[in-house]
């Protein structure tokens, strides 16, 4: 058992929990490998790839937010975050993630998934682009997680 970044008292995370997330989000990333090359001219001939995506993008940032708030409530003792944006502010202040990390995941204009569906909307020729810095991302977000389980000894299920 580790304690708090306050220092006082004991982390209680659920650990399966997060692995199983983490094990989800790994195949999740894969997906979006395995899509290729996502330019315009693709998205217009297959507009099933986009929603694709979108949704790859929108499980990924679920998953991401639940492990965050979790981690945070038990490292930090704080109310979990609101907003999944918030969650990452959450995660970084716990020593789950780095501030780049956090800062990455979750941009000021708002998460991957819906920049996705903007780009969908008016400027196709951009999904690659976000698509590759969430792919990028949420790659980094399981290893650092990995490497956080690695480093603690979390305590008993929450």
């Amino acid at each position: 058992m580790t304690t708090s970044s306050a220092g006082t008292e004991p982390v209680t995370v659920d650990r399966a929990a997060i692995e199983h997330r983490l094990i989800t989000m790994r195949k999740s990333v894969v997906q979006l490998d395995s899509l290729g090359r996502l330019d315009s001219a693709r998205l217009a001939n297959d507009p099933g790839t986009g929603l694709a995506v979108e949704r790859v993008l929108a499980l990924l940032n679920d998953l991401a937010s639940t492990i965050n708030r979790h981690v945070s409530d038990g490292v930090l003792g704080e109310a979990p975050p609101q907003t999944p944006t918030a969650s990452f502010g959450a995660a970084e202040r716990a020593g789950l993630i780095d501030a780049e990390l956090a800062a990455a995941l979750a941009p000021a204009d708002g998460p991957h998934h819906v920049l996705v569906q903007l780009c969908l909307d008016a400027e196709p020729e951009e999904v690659a682009a976000v698509v590759s810095a969430a792919r990028s991302g949420y790659r980094e977000y399981v290893r650092q997680v990995t490497d956080w389980i690695s480093a603690s000894t979390p305590g008993r299920a929450v």
